[in-house]
């Protein structure tokens, strides 16, 4: 338990010293907190409430990121629609984390023919481009927000499978794992107290990376008609139907690209800060 507790205290204070870890830390917490207002309608206005008589109009101390063609709150829409991607992705790769790490491991515990049953199924859907494989997926489910974390998740899992599966191989060869087996531990003891803690650092990486990813095709789907929709508020969906009005009302387009972009970066930025952490040889270096 002291050694657990040192380790973590090693990667908090190495990340803590990286300059990227902690802005990135920080924009992620500001898209959270502006996620947290929209769940408890700490907003100006409602996402959909329609004002006849502010269509379009700019940025102003009424409408802070201005109003829509159809006279609603960009800010509120912006915070409300933050709120659904970060509900979808956090989804999504919880399911393919639970599932690619659960696969992973066992595939690489075990070997023979269920590791080449769990690498073949990965491999397939490693061939089709992860947007098109969502889009097919979302298409024949359904427009619901747990039908995209559905397909952002089932189409991530085979990452997290090979994350997991890589050192797995590694670490079960080593002479400590062969003595446990020799010593009788059961397998669970073995997966819990020696394997599961030489997969943790990638993993969390990739959790991070995973996050920004899903993020991005949330809002692919969204934009494409296939995610969120109207008159519900989806950062994808509001870049899509401000296309035609960017040239007059620029507010409409920039306002919900530039959150995506903070919190793409930010988790971006995160998972590069926490590979620096956790990775021994660059804490070295």
């Amino acid at each position: 338990m002291k050694n657990k507790e040192i380790k973590t205290k090693g990667a908090l204070h190495y990340y803590l010293q990286s300059t990227s870890g902690i802005v990135g830390a920080v924009l992620v917490l500001i898209m959270v907190i502006v996620a947290i207002c929209s769940i408890f309608g700490i907003t100006p206005y409602d996402p959909v409430e329609q004002h006849i008589d502010n269509i379009l109009q700019g940025p102003s101390a009424h409408f802070w990121f201005g109003t829509d063609d159809f006279g609603r709150d960009v800010f509120s829409r912006t915070l409300e629609g933050m709120r659904r991607s970060l509900t979808v992705s956090i989804t999504a790769v919880s399911l393919a984390t639970i599932l690619g790490v659960t696969f992973g491991i066992l595939a690489g515990y075990v070997g023979k023919w269920f590791d080449q049953l769990v690498t073949r199924v990965s491999d397939v859907f490693f061939a089709f481009p992860a947007i098109l494989l969502a889009l097919a997926i979302v298409a024949s489910l359904g427009n619901a927000w747990y039908d995209t974390a559905l397909a952002i998740g089932v189409v991530y899992t085979p990452i997290f499978i090979r994350v997991a599966r890589g050192p797995v191989l590694t670490v079960k060869e080593m002479d400590y794992i062969k003595i446990s087996r020799v010593l009788g531990f059961s397998s669970f003891r073995i997966l819990r107290k020696h394997i599961f803690p030489n997969v943790f650092a990638p993993i969390v990486v990739q959790i991070a990376l995973s996050l920004s990813w899903a993020i991005l095709t949330e809002s692919g789907l969204s934009f494409l008609g296939l995610g969120t929709q109207p008159p519900t508020p989806s950062l994808g969906l509001m870049v899509s139907d401000a296309q035609p009005l960017a040239a007059f009302a620029w507010w409409t387009l920039v306002f919900p690209s530039l959150f995506i972009t903070i919190v793409v970066v930010g988790l971006n930025l995160v998972g590069d800060g926490l590979r620096d952490a956790l990775d021994p040889a660059r804490r070295s270096s």
